[in-house]
């Protein structure tokens, strides 16, 4: 495809080629859109752990390489397609792990978009934000509230709206206990939705950074769990949780959350490692405990995450870094040495 009139042809992209190896940083072609489509000239994009999986091809559904990972990518419309009528040049909008879905299936139908069997995603099956251009389906891409530093927002087009989402399906109240267990990219801005929310916090995890960061953001009890059993310590301090949201990317994490909960809470999983949990059956049954997936959002729980954003009441903790550095931001993911994002600058 020819890229539009006045938009250089080649672009410096991340692809993966091969999995478990180093990302490329080379040129490649500038995409044209078409129908539905439109073109972003990237200013950011946040670095997921699902780009380090994907890179890996850690998951059952792998992506075919070569293709070019991200999906918290920020930018400028530069051209559309001759069907799109809801964006226009010059909008500032982002890319997403939902980059589109069939529109028709029982799910899509019935609010449950992200569960489409036949959805496309950013960074993954479609080519992402890892690189200077970035192509969105624009029915499925968020719009930027205006204002907004690119830079900071761009980890709410998933890990916020992934958790916010997550905290939902937690059915916790306000003014009732929500743990948040693992305090990453995920994990912080859990925290500050759950505040805003109106949740009460205890965040878990291994690292007295993060911990202190949870506070920052009005954790009221942390754990860290290489020094105590964060089931204990929940149990004795506030009887259980009514919801746990994990975001770890530990196994170990999804079995200590059934622990953690009081009866009759609620189990969201928001994080991905490979591998099984321990999942006891009488304690389930016993404590009428609820275990259920969450993965990121539909479109309108992306609007609700983002004015949160818009509200002033989340704030990511971000770094930012260049395109060429992604190996060795891959390198510091896989060892837990981020606080908060990553977020790539163009």
């Amino acid at each position: 495809m020819t890229p539009p009139t006045g938009t250089p042809a080649s672009m410096q992209a991340a692809i993966v080629k091969n999995f478990g190896t180093d990302l490329a940083v080379e040129n490649t072609d500038v995409p044209s859109p078409s129908g539905h489509q439109a073109l972003v000239k990237l200013i950011s994009s946040g670095v997921c752990h699902t780009d380090l999986h994907a890179a890996e091809g850690d998951w059952p559904l792998k992506p075919s390489p070569p293709f070019i990972p991200g999906h918290e990518g920020v930018g400028v419309v530069e051209a559309i397609g001759d069907q799109v009528s809801n964006l226009a040049v010059g909008d500032l909008v982002g890319n997403a792990w939902l980059w589109s879905a069939c529109r028709h299936c029982e799910h899509c139908r019935t609010g449950w978009e992200t569960l489409c069997e036949s959805q496309e995603n950013g960074g993954y099956t479609v080519d992402g934000s890892f690189g200077e251009y970035m192509l969105v389906d624009a029915r499925y891409a968020p719009v930027i509230p205006e204002g907004a530093d690119p830079f900071e927002v761009a980890p709410v087009l998933c890990a916020g709206v992934t958790v916010y989402k997550g905290l939902k399906r937690t059915e916790v109240q306000p003014g009732q206990w929500v743990v948040i267990s693992g305090i990453g990219g995920l994990g912080h801005l859990a925290v500050q939705y759950a505040v805003a929310m109106g949740m009460r916090v205890v965040a878990v995890d291994i690292a007295d950074d993060k911990l202190a960061l949870a506070r920052e953001h009005g954790a009221e009890i942390t754990v860290n769990a290489n020094v105590a059993d964060p089931a204990v310590e929940i149990q004795e301090q506030i009887a259980g949780a009514h919801g746990v949201l994990v975001t770890a990317v530990h196994p170990a994490a999804f079995g200590q959350a059934i622990n953690m909960t009081r009866r009759g809470g609620t189990i969201v999983f928001n994080g991905l490692p490979p591998g099984e949990f321990p999942a006891p059956i009488f304690d389930i049954v016993l404590k009428g405990l609820t275990i259920r997936g969450s993965i990121v959002g539909t479109r309108q729980d992306m609007i609700e995450a983002l004015e949160f954003y818009a509200a002033g009441k989340i704030h990511p903790t971000f770094h930012r870094r260049g395109l060429e550095e992604i190996n060795d931001v891959f390198e510091e993911m896989r060892h837990g040495k981020i606080e908060g994002r990553v977020v790539i600058e163009y």
